[in-house]
């Protein structure tokens, strides 16, 4: 198994700040916008848009959830091992508000899918948008893009591309692994 650094850790931390820049153009306030990290990985982008909207642009009042997609998947029972499912936390209501989905690799589309739906149990919203990290172009099953992405890569279908977050894997980098 071969690995290639595809983004290092300056480089991500200039990417959030792209991005956190995007979504204050475009939402200004976030009276009516919330943001929900897609489990699991998700999570940890979401929590870093959110820090540095917070601390370093000073809005406030950013509503963030995060959505288990786990019993929402097509292949939620095709597989040997069963599904771990995380935990769901949203505290607000979505009906009528511009929700942006976050999540940290965008391959064929299929856990936005899943999100589209599970996204419904907590109300109607006006607008989806989608941010993610990594953008794997040519991989896609479902004709789903991204309004924000931070990097897009061209990967073949036997390469992956895998996000490590220091708070779970003790770095921030993104690499491209070959040969698994």
């Amino acid at each position: 198994m071969s690995q290639k650094l595809l983004l290092s850790a300056k480089e991500i931390d200039i990417i959030l700040h792209r991005l956190a820049c995007q979504l204050i153009e475009n939402h200004t306030h976030f009276r009516d916008t919330v943001l929900i990290g897609v489990q699991p990985r998700g999570k940890f982008l979401a929590d870093r848009i959110r820090q540095i909207l917070v601390n370093e642009y000073e809005v406030t009042d950013i509503k963030l959830g995060y959505l288990d997609i786990t019993f929402y998947r097509d292949d939620f029972r095709r597989g040997e091992k069963p599904l771990e499912a995380n935990k769901t936390h949203i505290d607000f209501v979505v009906e009528d508000k511009r929700v942006v989905f976050i999540d940290d690799v965008l391959y064929t589309g299929r856990s936005i899918r899943s999100a589209l739906t599970a996204v419904q149990s907590f109300g109607r919203p006006q607008e989806i948008e989608l941010l993610t990290l990594i953008d794997r172009r040519f991989s896609r099953h479902l004709p789903i893009q991204p309004n924000y992405r931070g990097r897009q890569v061209d990967a073949i279908n036997k390469e992956k591309v895998k996000v490590h977050w220091v708070e779970n894997e003790g770095e921030d980098a993104v690499y491209l692994v070959s040969g698994f």
